[in-house]
């Protein structure tokens, strides 16, 4: 039996060695297929023999979006190691809980971020500034032969970490087979070809930033550019001078984008839609990129499944307005009750999925693996419903959950900082609308007699502990907070204070 290939650089370096592979915004510069190829190859053999990384052995990187990483991965998947991007927006204390977790044999560090690697008390195996890579990407190498990319589908290729409903981080574990899926899945539903173009500026440490377009891209020859942040006037600016043919963004990605100097002048005609995921974009944000002529293909996914797993087409954004549309092609969903039972149309169920792009569990972690899974199926903790026309529609996302611009905020991890605080008797945060972030935390507590508490003590006491989109923005002080019948906080009751 013919294995499928994972190397797709390699093979695109043969098919079309001159067409462009990347570029990086930030040094000016890009790499064709077939010059990229010489570079991973002389990388990973360096990354081999003079630093010890083998088959399986994790490689760590803290730094915000360089070319630089994608060489590292490019590099690991011809080694058989295990890219682990992580999230430079955490302080030493939560990164020391991820480093302590995946053992990186290698810890690669971003100009920006050593400072707080030196606070690290979980120290990797070897600690080296990413500059070390760049040599690889634009000094002259020598041409060397590169290992040889494994063909196990089954063999992990990344751990992506993502917070759970108790706040405690979990690896998600990505293997080749969930990547190539996830490739043909996305292709078949937006039609990817060799031809297309997109900025990426989703972090690295989401899923978003490597498995929404990149590595689609990456399978079908395509090209993108590296941008190291989201900056929506840049992004307008590239649009144009790259002639972008798809976009990638969150609904307040989007809202930025549109209310910049550059977007009533600028030439979009090259562009076929935008992907939108994250939140429901708003009906007068989906007009107001309709009448640039860019369409809105509004979608829904996870870091545990593929994550391209439910896509509306655009002609469906004003008719079917708050869906995430139907599964992609090779993906199976199911509303499920409490029992288990599929849901008939309309009825809120857990949504529940199946395919080649779920992931095999989390890292280390197998009583939260079994938690996750019935049989083949995933259980994703959101509630959905479907509509008679096979729509579907998400009425919760994780429970307590809430997306603060795009980042993922479970309200355990920030109560158990806040309720540390040497006032604070009792601690509940919800997410509250916001006009910029789309929501923010809002923190309601009860306080120990005779204290006082105010926001500024509130969000001093939470930083250095909590990266600063988990910080509350707002708080309010209540004699006790609502319990319901179970003697739990009663959230729901919270949200309809004011």
């Amino acid at each position: 039996m013919i294995q499928p290939q994972v190397d797709w650089l390699a093979r695109w370096a043969v098919y079309t060695p001159s067409a462009r592979m990347l570029r990086d915004h930030a040094r000016d510069r890009e790499w064709s297929y077939g010059e990229a190829d010489g570079r991973v190859s002389a990388l990973a053999r360096h990354l081999a023999d003079d630093l010890g990384i083998a088959r399986g052995d994790r490689v760590a990187v803290l730094a915000q979006n360089r070319a630089e990483t994608v060489f590292l991965y490019l590099a690991c998947v011809r080694l058989g190691a295990v890219l682990v991007p992580l999230n430079f927006r955490l302080t030493s204390r939560e990164l020391d809980i991820l480093v302590a977790d995946c053992e990186p044999r290698l810890l690669l560090v971003g100009a920006d971020e050593g400072e707080v690697a030196d606070r690290l008390t979980a120290p990797p195996g070897r600690r080296l500034p990413l500059a070390d890579v760049t040599p690889f990407l634009v000094e002259d190498v020598s041409p060397v032969a590169g290992p040889a990319a494994p063909t196990d589908l089954d063999h992990p290729v990344m751990i992506l970490y993502t917070a759970g409903t108790t706040g405690l981080p979990k690896g998600a574990i990505i293997t080749h087979r969930m990547v190539l899926w996830n490739a043909i899945n996305t292709a078949l539903r937006l039609d990817i070809t060799s031809g297309d173009h997109t900025q990426s500026y989703a972090p690295f440490f989401h899923t978003g930033g490597w498995h929404v377009l990149l590595t689609p891209f990456l399978h079908h020859g395509a090209s993108t550019t590296i941008l190291e942040r989201f900056d929506a006037d840049l992004i307008m600016e590239l649009m144009d001078a790259e002639r972008t043919t798809l976009l990638f963004g969150v609904p307040t990605m989007m809202r930025m984008l549109s209310e910049t100097d550059r977007f009533a002048a600028a030439d979009l005609d090259a562009c076929r839609y935008a992907i939108v995921g994250g939140a429901p974009m708003p009906i007068p944000l989906i007009n107001t990129w309709h009448e640039k002529g860019v369409r809105i293909r509004q979608g829904y996914g996870l870091t545990e499944v593929g994550p391209n797993c439910f896509s509306l087409h655009q002609d469906d954004a004003i008719a079917k307005r708050g869906s995430i549309g139907q599964p992609n092609f090779y993906l199976e969903a199911r509303v499920v009750d409490p029992d288990g039972r599929d849901c008939p149309d309309d009825a809120a169920g857990e949504l529940w999925l199946r395919g080649e792009v779920v992931t095999p569990g989390y890292w280390r972690k197998p009583e939260e693996t079994a938690a996750a899974k019935h049989e083949d199926w995933f259980r994703t903790g959101d509630v959905v419903r479907r509509d008679a026309d096979g729509f579907f529609f998400v009425v919760d996302r994780k429970k307590n959950m809430f997306i603060s611009g795009g980042e993922n905020v479970y309200p355990a991890e920030v109560e158990h900082v806040i309720q540390a605080h040497p006032a604070v008797r009792e601690a509940a945060v919800i997410g509250v609308p916001d006009p910029r972030w789309g929501e923010v935390g809002k923190a309601f507590v009860s306080l120990h007699p005779g204290r006082t508490l105010d926001l500024a003590s509130l969000q001093a006491h939470c930083d250095g502990q909590l990266a600063r989109y988990k910080i509350p923005k707002h708080v309010r002080v209540l004699p006790d907070l609502p319990v319901n019948q179970a003697g739990k906080i009663d959230r729901l009751q919270l949200a309809e204070l004011d």
